[in-house]
């Protein structure tokens, strides 16, 4: 309440029960949507200065409490000591960036705020304003050029400038039925760049490898629709594209309609979106079983897709520590959200991990390999889960991708119930489109920020040059190649 004049903190207890996140009865279901209701009630309060907070220890020893079954309380872990409830309420007190915010204290899960981003994201509607700005307008009639640029693996090795040239090839026209011609105007660049180039994607013997050389370069891309092909309805001359195929190192390229996600704009935070984003999300979700209340560690953390499994985490209402080299990247990760940002250059990772988190963390999103796995690995709790996204530390070297040994992995992992989940993205290509609209949702709603790192590369040239600087190890967020600037230059004029 307010006094002389000075703001004041009004602090109401109630019962947390019906508000655990992964209940998924009716009735759970409307008392999630009356907490966002109800918090965000109290807005027009705080701009006056007056903070109300709820605080909802889900059970505290009362004589009503001890009236509830026993095992009913065992099962939900039993009563929350006093002193959390304490400490609860005097965070909500001195913090003033909680105002209006609900508190759930549970013995199982600690102290969690409530509603979490992903649970409001439900109950928010865009204003019509926010639906036209996202809207795209960009140029329709594209000219298509006799020739056009691309890269091409002409030889096997992971050193990628070596094992790639730029060619210049003939646009064949008319478009095969059921394709598109897509104009690329960004195109992303990954770790795995020089596994593709050494041929470690392919089945097969080095000679069966070989014998498919020359093949197309690049994982992902972002463009503009140039030309269509018979039988395809959906799909428009102009409309904004994204591709996850191979050969989006290049100027144009021609796919089957049915392989193009469609998007907002061809911008570089929907590139960013593609390869990185969706891992982050799909993995967490679908390897991780990422559920709230949980500590969750992410190596690499300030890299392409690191940055997205951060946010992602702390969404679902989690506890996020992070990894990276660098006082810069520490700071990225500080304004993404990370609750416990570990610099490896001026920290020891495993000293931090074994001295603040004791009993180690539920879900890891591991993407260096090598010792950091093995680190990783002693770090994760009781029914803990890995998860292995990819091992840049091993792809680089004298004879390219080197996989290790890890001798007493089995007897580890049966000793404390834990699990290590290996996850490719291509094999969860059903999902692409539906977590690609829910990154952009994300982001579009201020939800998600996307870091792209600040070092421009322009053209195909350009290319190999930007998958060094992503191996060098001084790239922040996603590194991505402008293929061509003169449409982007026209975009930003209209």
């Amino acid at each position: 309440m307010e006094s002389a004049g000075r703001p004041g903190v009004i602090i109401n207890m109630g019962s947390a029960s019906g508000l655990y996140p992964m209940y998924s009865d009716p009735i759970y279901s409307s008392s999630k949507g009356g907490v966002v209701l109800f918090t965000r009630s109290l807005a027009p309060y705080k701009r006056r200065g007056i903070r109300i907070n709820v605080l909802c220890p889900e059970f505290v020893r009362t004589e009503m409490a001890l009236k509830v079954d026993s095992e009913f309380i065992d099962l939900m872990g039993g009563f929350v000591p006093m002193e959390m409830v304490v400490k609860g309420a005097f965070e909500l007190i001195t913090d003033e960036t909680k105002g209006g915010a609900c508190l759930w204290i549970t013995k199982r899960s600690g102290m969690q705020y409530w509603p979490s981003a992903a649970e409001e994201a439900k109950y928010r509607v865009l204003s019509l304003s926010s639906r036209r700005r996202s809207l795209y307008k960009g140029p329709v009639n594209l000219q298509l050029p006799k020739n056009f640029e691309k890269i091409v693996v002409h030889t096997l090795t992971h050193n990628f400038r070596n094992a790639t040239r730029i060619i210049q090839t003939p646009l064949r026209l008319p478009i095969e039925p059921q394709h598109v011609l897509v104009k690329i105007v960004y195109a992303g660049v990954n770790a795995s760049d020089v596994n593709f180039s050494s041929g470690s994607y392919f089945k097969g013997g080095k000679g069966d490898v070989a014998s498919r050389l020359p093949f197309d370069a690049g994982f992902e891309a972002v463009g503009i629709i140039a030309a269509v092909g018979d039988s395809v309805k959906d799909l428009k001359v102009g409309m904004p594209a994204a591709l996850m195929t191979f050969g989006s190192y290049a100027e144009f390229t021609m796919v089957p309609a049915k392989h193009v996600l469609t998007v907002a704009r061809p911008d570089p935070e929907v590139v960013a979106m593609l390869t990185s984003g969706l891992t982050a999300s799909i993995a967490l979700e679908k390897a991780g079983q990422m559920e709230s209340g949980k500590k969750v560690l992410v190596t690499a953390a300030a890299g392409g897709t690191g940055q997205f499994a951060v946010q992602l985490a702390k969404v679902a209402g989690n506890t996020v520590v992070a990894t990276c080299g660098g006082r810069e990247k520490a700071m990225l990760l500080k304004d993404l959200g990370v609750d416990r940002v570990i610099d490896y250059k001026a920290e020891d990772i495993k000293t931090v991990l074994k001295k603040e988190f004791p009993e180690g963390v539920d879900i890891v999103y591991e993407s260096v390999g090598g010792e950091m796995f093995d680190l990783c690995l002693n770090a994760l709790a009781i029914y803990g889960r890995l998860i292995v996204i990819g091992m840049i530390s091993q792809y680089q070297g004298e004879h390219g991708w080197t996989p290790n040994k890890y001798p007493g992995l089995c007897e580890k992992l049966l000793s404390k119930s834990q699990t290590v989940a290996g996850f490719f993205l291509v094999q969860y290509s059903r999902f692409w489109q539906e977590h690609l609209d829910r990154l952009f949702r994300l982001y579009s709603r201020g939800q998600l920020k996307v870091a792209i790192d600040p070092k421009r590369f322009v053209g195909l040239k350009a290319v190999a040059d930007a998958v060094e600087h992503l191996h060098s190890g001084r790239s922040i967020g996603k590194v991505v190649v402008c293929i061509d600037p003169t449409f982007t230059d026209q975009v930003a004029r209209l």
